[in-house]
């Protein structure tokens, strides 16, 4: 299993046309919010109503990919391919990424259910 905590989301369309010219399908992708972001995002005031000059603007959210990969040579060239457009994930603002092993899958081609 792939999260990449994608902080720049002006790479989103670029990270996934990577990952899907790896072979990588049936990415989720969805719209999240570190406690960090969600913190200044509650302090911003919009210009409208800032007194006595420019207000910050508000912080955007992240995006968070998921994807299943058959093994862990598959996780290391999605983060390749991921830090060829972002940078390196340990620089800051970047991004995150984890990866970790499934004990089963089912509704995914090469699965492998429960057993009965």
């Amino acid at each position: 299993m792939v999260m990449l905590i994608l902080d720049q989301p002006e790479f989103l369309d670029e990270v996934l046309d990577a990952w899907r010219d790896l072979g990588v399908s049936g990415i989720t992708v969805t719209e999240s919010e570190g406690a960090q972001r969600r913190a200044a995002r509650q302090a911003y005031v919009p210009a409208r109503y800032a007194l006595g000059g420019m207000a910050p603007t508000a912080p955007e959210s992240n995006f968070t990919l998921w994807t299943i990969v058959p093994d862990e040579t598959m996780a290391r060239r999605c983060l390749q391919a991921a830090e060829l457009i972002v940078g390196d994930l340990d620089d800051p603002n970047n991004g995150v990424m984890a990866v970790w092993p499934l004990l089963w899958t089912k509704g995914v081609p090469g699965g492998s259910g429960p057993e009965k």
